[in-house]
């Protein structure tokens, strides 16, 4: 009898190593802004870390530390960013003639940002560092303030009021919305239409003059 030989199995073809898509640096750079950016949200500062940036963007830290410098250079791109955004949406906003209108614009303008940029409002929000660059929220609502300074000034003028006093009501109406849309980030009720349309309401009018059912005449609720 003869030996059988076995015949030779066919190899198996190896799979082709998945080659990884090498991003630009500016793509890079972008995406560790919105890393940080919900970091920053999430944890604060001081919680947020240059080795947790770096290993959900899958780098090493001394690619975080070329872009930025260190955590603080993130930190600082990151709020200037949402600086200029919530800044754009409230200067946007302010398209009417009309105070009363102009301050529902500017009230509905900051809990649109509330609502749809969650993480942002949160970096703004939180306690910064004692070293960052200005822009924290106060600092947004403060240029906020001015921009309503000059609306207010204009408007006293026209009732025989005192335009010195507009930057003292500025600070106080804007101060009020802002205070709000903190509570109503957490809250979410009632919807931000009803929320504006009440603050308006107690701007407007004071508390002794408080309408039952205020409405918004730039826009209705949803």
């Amino acid at each position: 009898m003869t030996e059988e030989t076995e015949a030779p199995r066919p190899r198996r073809a190896r799979p082709e190593p998945k080659t990884r898509v090498r991003m630009s640096a500016a793509q890079r750079r972008e995406q560790l802004i919105t890393i940080g950016r919900q970091l920053f949200a999430e944890r604060g500062f001081d919680g947020t870390s240059v080795e947790e940036v770096a290993a959900r963007a899958k780098v090493s830290k001394p690619v975080v530390y070329e872009h930025f410098g260190g955590k603080e250079g993130l930190y600082a791109v990151v709020v200037d960013r949402e600086v200029r955004a919530l800044l754009d949406r409230i200067t946007a906003a302010l398209t009417a003639g009309h105070p009363r209108e102009l301050l529902e614009q500017a009230a509905l303008a900051l809990l649109d940002y509330i609502e749809e940029e969650p993480h942002g409002f949160r970096v703004l929000a939180r306690q910064a560092p004692v070293l960052a660059p200005a822009g924290t929220f106060s600092s947004v609502m403060n240029d906020v303030a001015h921009q309503v300074e000059h609306i207010l000034a204009a408007e006293f003028r026209t009732r025989d009021l005192e335009p010195k006093l507009a930057e003292l009501y500025s600070q106080a109406l804007v101060g009020m919305v802002a205070l709000v849309g903190q509570w109503w980030r957490e809250a979410r009720k009632p919807k931000k239409e009803v929320v504006a349309a009440h603050l308006v309401n107690l701007a407007w009018n004071g508390l002794s003059n408080l309408e039952a059912r205020p409405g918004l005449t730039t826009r209705r609720p949803r």
